[in-house]
């Protein structure tokens, strides 16, 4: 009889209730689902991270282009007027302008343009003025005829010139841009670049004829300050997605319509 009992109790303390079971079963298998779903997750943002760093360095690198072939062309225009004066010893490199300039202004370029639409996305004002590539096509043609008026025109002082480019400047702002961000960048810009661009001359890297402001022509933050305005709108464009594009132009097609 006492071996049966034994026997009784050793069943007893070794059973496993059924409700125990069950829930051991389901924390199992809801700590594999969570498993699957963390590495789910972790695999789409490591993806996502991945595309949009290789979007950013497309883009920096359209815009760096954009800004050496900018610098290229219009360095050359100011040269050949002689309103930008090099030492001869560093001149005779591409186009007759000095190594350097290029790489730094493109650098500059790819800065600015991604930096404009970051802003947009912290201020919460996505700009949506004349958002196509005709128009900073026309941006950049503008941008183009306000360097070439400081090199070419004749005017009685620099200030009456100053003013004048500072007019062409606004002017390109109103009519491509019209955001604040794009406005207070551009006069950032324009303060900055000055500031470094009279360093260099007070060091004696090169220098500018007839210079009025500090060791500078005083028209160069206009120049500056349209600079930055079409390159912040060149960035802006390349950092529309396709499909937002391809959702425009059929919006606009629908309108047409």
């Amino acid at each position: 009889m006492s071996r049966i009992e034994e026997t009784c109790w050793s069943c007893s303390c070794t059973r496993v209730h059924p409700s125990e079971s069950n829930g051991t079963l389901l924390v199992t298998k809801v700590h594999e689902m969570m498993t699957i779903v963390s590495s789910i997750l972790g695999s789409a943002y490591c993806s996502l991270v991945s595309g949009h760093t290789m979007n950013l360095l497309r883009r920096g690198l359209v815009l760096f282009t954009v800004g050496v072939f900018l610098a290229l062309v219009l360095n050359l225009l100011q040269i050949q007027r002689h309103v930008t004066l090099f030492p001869e010893e560093v001149i005779a490199t591409i186009f007759s302008s000095a190594w350097w300039v290029p790489p730094c202004c493109g650098t500059a370029a790819a800065v600015v343009g991604l930096l404009y639409p970051c802003i947009d996305s912290h201020l919460g004002e996505p700009h949506k003025f004349k958002r196509e590539w005709a128009s900073v096509m026309r941006c950049v043609a503008v941008f183009v005829g306000i360097n070439h008026a400081s090199a070419k025109l004749d005017f009685a002082n620099n200030m009456q010139l100053s003013l004048t480019l500072a007019a062409l400047s606004l002017g390109l702002w109103w009519t491509f841009d019209r955001s604040r961000s794009g406005f207070g960048l551009g006069l950032t810009i324009a303060f900055v670049a000055t500031l470094v661009t009279q360093l260099l001359v007070y060091n004696g890297v090169y220098q500018y004829t007839s210079p009025d402001f500090l060791y500078i022509r005083s028209w160069l933050p206009c120049i500056f300050f349209s600079g930055g305005v079409t390159v912040g709108n060149i960035g802006r464009q390349l950092a529309m997605g396709v499909s937002e594009i391809a959702h425009k132009d059929c919006l606009e097609k629908m309108h047409k319509d």
